[in-house]
Formats: C-alpha cells, structure tokens, sequence
C-alpha cells in the first residue's frame, strides 16, 4: 500500500472539538452571506468548506462512526471501516460526478402493508453526501420557510406538532390533512437541480448520484426520476424540492384586516393546511396540486382528505399526523381553552397517541415477548426496556397519561401470560411472587436480578417549548442553542449541558442568561468539603451571583468556627 503523508490530526477525538469548530464557522458565514442574497460568497464559501480537511474529516467520521446505518453495505460490500481506512477516505475524498449505483433494499412501512425501497450508496458516496450537504444546508436553513420541520438541525416531529396546537388551540379550523405519492421516487431531477441553482461543480456531483441508478439483486436499473432514499443528501434535496410550498399559498392569500391566511405545517412529505373556512382549505388543496405538478409529485388521494378538528358530517372530528392524534371537543367555561384576549372558546384542544401508534407498539410488545418466550426474565426485561423508553419519551409532550396505564395493564397481561407458560402448574400467588416486586406498584423483576421492567407510566407530562420562528443552529445564537440542545460547538459541552439543565437560568437569581454576560461554573458542595467535579455538583452561575453564593458560604463557615 502506497504511503500517505501525514495528516493535519489524526483519527485522535482531542482534535475533534477544533475541527468541528473550523467547519462551523465556514457553515455560519455561508448561512449569513444566504441570509444577504449574496449568491457570489455563498458559492465561494462552499467550494472553501468541501476542499477543507476539517470537512472532510467531519463528513467521514459522520458516514463510517456517527450514522445508524453506518454497518449496511452498499454495492461494494464494504460495511465499515478501520482508524487508518478512515483516514485514507478523508485524505483522498474529492467533489466529483463519479458515483456507484445504489444497492436496492427493502424495508416494511410504519402504516402499511407496503415495502419501502431504500437506496444505499457505497461508503465513499456516503462521505461525498455528506460533505455537500455540510456545505448546502447552511444555504438553504437561510431561505427555509418557518413551518418546514422535516429533517432539519435543531427540529423536530413535536416542533410540528406544537405549531398544529397553536393554530387550532383558539378557534377550531378545517384541515387539509395531506400526503405526497411517493415524494422521493417522483421527483423531477431536472426541476430539482434548477431550483438548487448551486455552483457547476456541486451541481455535476449532485447529478451524478441522481443518474448512478440502482442495483436491485445482480440487476442494473437506470434511474430516471427522484432521489433515493436512504443517502446522506435525499432527505435535504426533498426539503429543497418542497420549498415554496407555504410561501404560494400565502401569496393566494394575503392577509388582510379580518382574514388571516391559512396556516401550513410541513414535515417532509406530510403536511396541513389549517384555516376556519372550508372553502378557503379547498382552493389551498388545488393550488398545492398545481404547484406540486411543477416538480413531478402528486398528492396521494387515499391519505388526502379534509376534516375539521371539532365536527364533521362525515364522523368523528380531528386528524392523525406523526404518530399523534389531534383533535378538539366541546367545553364549558371552566375547562375551555382561551383566546388572545383570555376568554373561553368552547372547545378544549387534545392531542394524545394516536389509536394506530399505540396498536403497533402493543404489537411490537407482543413479539419481542414471544421472541423471549424460552428466555429468562432478565433477558425479557433487557429487550423490552429500550422498547418502552423509546416510545414513552416521544410521547411525554402530549396528554398520555390514560394510554400509558392502558398500556401497563396489557404488558401485564402478556408477561403474566408468558410466565403462566414456563409454569403452568404454579399458582397465581407463586408468580406473583417470583416475578414482581412490591417497589413503588407492581414491577416485574427477575429473582436473581436487580434490573426492573420499566412501566410507561413512570415517563412523565413535560411541556415542550416549540423552536422560535425562523431561527436555526447556523445563525450564531449559541445561547439560544445551548440552553436549547445542550450543545454547540462554540461552547464547553459542560457548560452547554448545564445551560440545558438549568433551561438557561441562573440558579442563584434565577434570571436568564444573556450574551455578553460573565459565568462560572460553581460547586454546589466546594471541593474543599468532599465535593466532586461530576455534573450533578455542578451549576452555572452569574459571576456576580457566584460572589455572592461565595460569601456566604465563607460567613456560614465563620459561624461554626
């Protein structure tokens, strides 16, 4: 093997931290140059950040460490690779139109019966993917419309669903629950790369992966629309693709003095119109047909339907969307949610699991019991854990509280049913007392272990602050985003991780921090008295407030003495 000079750093994580640094601050100046309309530096500052050694780094370390799906192999079989491949790949990955075609595999939808085909590039692909979008997403989080949650840094399904309770939580609309027909494969490439409109050399690259087509089994197929699913790029070339979506149907309606334009919430391929008037919610329907034809898509007829959230002629009231569902029931005074102005508007809003959601998490339940059926206990509770925590954190922001007893009472049925199985000539008392634990309610425990089933219910309500307007992880607000996600590369994540924690507040005043302002980490129990330096001992504190909290410590120690 031919040698390699010696890199900048090493595959070595105490480099990682200024690496990420140096990327960040190309992808801040390309979003601010975006946010200007200055087209010129944005094409300058991406041709610096994919010929930089700190992206290349980054976009390997992402395709062969950090991604899930790191260990699926594309045409080439490779599934992972080495410390010294890793750096190979880095020191020689270049921008060009030479991509492999993808590997065809399939895998089962979450809401149907239906296989969703999946196009896996090879690990080389996957790090130039992830090196263009390192440069394209800055650009276009400048230009993405504010409702537009999908597969975007620092957004998520409950920032949709969040925006969908404020539209409706003061006056109940008609919605125009809508679905893409197959988004990713229909795609018209020709209309995609004109509305990107990057420099040519990005452009070639692009079309490139577009055009390297698909290799299903020892078959070859051309590729002649879309964008496949299941590379680094395809979920940010489809945003780019539905672009403009809420802008247009703003622009048919414009607001006025006693009308408000419909209000669109866009995730990926999902989303909703929400206005008052069924008619104005028709016309956004046939507006958003034409304009979807524009770019080869088509709404779905059979998950395309107008509902209104509190009453309909045609059945019950609300909609489904993202696992969620979301509906509005009449209120009294007392119960109802309010308007602007805090008075009663008749209806109280509730977004709970949607009735699908919790079936296919029993369902999932029930097979990974039966899986384990000739398992220990131990082994049960190992596997289904994961499993409960999962679900249950992603629905603690809405009301779930009945569907999480609900829940508890049938896994109980089905461990009681499997431990019936392994003895089936025990008594109820002596299951019982083999397999739970009076610990805080029922809980099901291995004799011979101390780990313990984990119960939905324990998952408690926590309210969720939807992301502010527009904003976005490249706009250089990193108080905003530490407190918010508790990382950013500018900031110690010790100190992100406490401004998380501490949901951006001081804890000796209580008040807020701002840019500019003066912090120290602070001891809650000193060093001197057996403290230790883990985060749970630790606070972020004004350094005025820490002075303080400083002096009184000593005054109290003074006292003693």
């Amino acid at each position: 093997m031919s040698t390699v000079r010696k890199p900048m750093y090493g595959w070595n994580p105490e480099t990682w931290r200024e690496t990420e640094k140096r990327v960040f601050k190309l992808q801040k100046r390309i979003y601010q140059a975006s946010r200007r309309g200055d087209a010129g530096r944005v094409h300058g500052l991406q041709r610096l950040l994919v010929n930089s050694r700190s992206g290349r780094y980054l976009a390997v370390r992402r395709v062969t460490q950090d991604n899930c799906g790191k260990k699926t192999a594309g045409v080439d079989g490779v599934k992972s690779l080495t410390p010294r491949e890793r750096l190979l790949l880095a020191e020689h990955l270049k921008i060009d139109d030479q991509a492999q075609p993808v590997r065809r595999i399939r895998i089962p939808k979450a809401n149907s019966e239906e296989l969703r085909p999946l196009g896996i590039p090879v690990m080389g692909d996957r790090a130039r993917q992830a090196l263009v979008k390192a440069a394209l997403e800055p650009e276009w989080e400048a230009r993405f419309e504010p409702n537009s949650y999908g597969f975007r840094p620092g957004r998520s399904a409950h920032d949709a669903i969040k925006a969908i309770y404020g539209g409706i939580n003061q006056k109940p609309k008609w919605v125009l629950d809508a679905d893409i027909s197959k988004c990713f494969d229909q795609i018209d490439r020709t209309a995609l790369l004109a509305k990107i409109n990057t420099s040519p050399k990005l452009r070639r690259c692009i079309k490139g992966w577009l055009e390297a087509g698909v290799m299903d089994g020892e078959e070859l197929f051309p590729s002649t629309a879309g964008t496949p699913q299941g590379g680094v790029a395809s979920p940010l070339l489809a945003n780019i693709a539905l672009h403009g979506l809420e802008t247009v149907i703003s622009e048919k309606f414009p607001k006025r003095r006693g009308f408000n334009p419909p209000k669109v919430v866009r995730y990926a391929d999902d989303f909703v119109v929400l206005h008052e008037e069924r008619a104005v919610v028709e016309q956004s329907r046939e507006i958003v047909t034409e304009w979807l034809k524009e770019m080869g898509l088509e709404l779905k007829e059979s998950k395309t339907r107008i509902v209104h959230t509190l009453k309909t002629t045609e059945g019950e009231g609300g909609f489904e969307f993202l696992g969620f569902q979301i509906r509005q029931y009449p209120a009294g005074k007392y119960n109802s949610d309010r308007n602007g102005h805090g008075q009663p508007v008749g209806c109280v809003t509730q977004i709970e699991p949607s009735p699908k959601a919790v079936k296919r998490h029993a369902g999932k339940l029930r097979e990974t019991v039966k899986q384990y059926r000739a398992e220990k206990a131990a082994k049960v509770i190992e596997a289904l854990n994961p499993q409960i925590g999962g679900w249950s954190n992603y629905y603690k922001y809405v009301s779930s509280h009945a569907v999480f007893h609900k829940l508890g009472t049938v896994l109980f049925a089905m461990l009681y049913a499997w431990a019936k199985r392994r003895h089936p000539k025990k008594s109820k008392g002596w299951i019982m007392r083999k397999y739970w634990r009076v610990s805080g309610g029922w809980r099901f425990q291995s004799l011979h272990s101390d780990v313990q089933l984990r119960r939905h219910g324990e998952t408690h309500y926590q309210c969720y602050v939807k992301v502010a307007g527009a904003r976005s992880p490249y706009d250089g607000d990193w108080l905003y985003w530490s407190t918010r996600l508790g990382y950013h590369p500018k900031v110690p994540p010790r100190v992100a991780s406490l401004l998380k924690r501490q949901q951006g507040k001081c804890r000796e005043c209580s008040l807020r921090f701002r840019e500019g302002e003066v912090w120290e980490v602070d001891h809650v129990i000193p060093r001197k008295r057996g403290g230790t330096s883990g985060l749970h001992n630790l606070q972020l504190l004004h350094r005025h407030c820490h002075d303080i909290k400083t002096a009184r410590e000593i005054e109290r120690l003074e006292r003693r003495v």
